[in-house]
């Protein structure tokens, strides 16, 4: 019995070893790039949250496309709130230091829930106590339920000894948009100025 065996071609055994590598290398190249990790909330892709049109303290239209090529961080309150307010603003001005250099691309934007009693000057006051450059917006009550809504935040006045005394519940969290004016992050109350920085610190180094 004959018996035929295939001529040794270590050549072409390279060859195939090669293109096989070849196609791995495109392969491991195609590997999406994994997802910041954050210590806020991640809500990139939100359907809400999505536009903010309201009135400044100077009485100009604002929009917060306005805002694009800076890092925006927005806050719904007012200037008579007791605690919740006034420990973000700190907070967020001493994220702003943290920041350093960078901390001149972070905006503070400060959307007041009580139009009645928040007017333009006291907002600009209460604001420019923090930062003399950020933002505070203003609308009437129809205007503001309608900001509210669209950033899912909830708000409610709560009666006092008086018909001015009241207070105002409302949702004591802040939302981040990226340079490119998307929102990309939920902070909850009372979270360290260090954890915002460096969440800030991704967003601006992917820009």
């Amino acid at each position: 019995m004959t018996v035929f065996t295939r001529p040794h071609r270590p050549g072409r055994r390279l060859a195939l070893l090669a293109s096989t590598l070849a196609v791995l290398g495109v392969l491991g190249g195609c590997e999406k790039t994994p997802p910041p990790s954050f210590k806020s909330l991640d809500i990139t892709g939100a359907e809400y949250a999505r536009q903010l049109a309201l009135t400044d303290a100077n009485g100009q239209p604002f929009l917060l496309s306005s805002l694009k090529g800076k890092v925006a961080v927005v806050f719904f309150g007012y200037t008579q709130c007791p605690d919740v307010c006034p420990t973000t603003l700190t907070n967020l001005a001493e994220t702003q230091r943290l920041l350093g250099p960078e901390g001149d691309k972070l905006v503070g934007v400060f959307v007041t829930v009580d139009p009645k009693r928040d007017t333009a000057t006291l907002l600009k006051s209460y604001v420019g106590a923090f930062n003399p450059n950020w933002v505070a917006l203003r609308g009437t009550p129809d205007e503001v339920t309608a900001a509210a809504k669209e950033f899912k935040v909830f708000y409610r006045e709560v009666p006092g000894r008086t018909e001015t005394s009241y207070t105002v519940d409302h949702t004591a969290a802040s939302f981040v948009f990226d340079p490119q004016g998307k929102v990309r992050l939920y902070v909850r109350h009372a979270t360290p100025p260090a954890d915002l920085a460096a969440d800030i610190k991704v967003l601006l180094a992917a820009h």
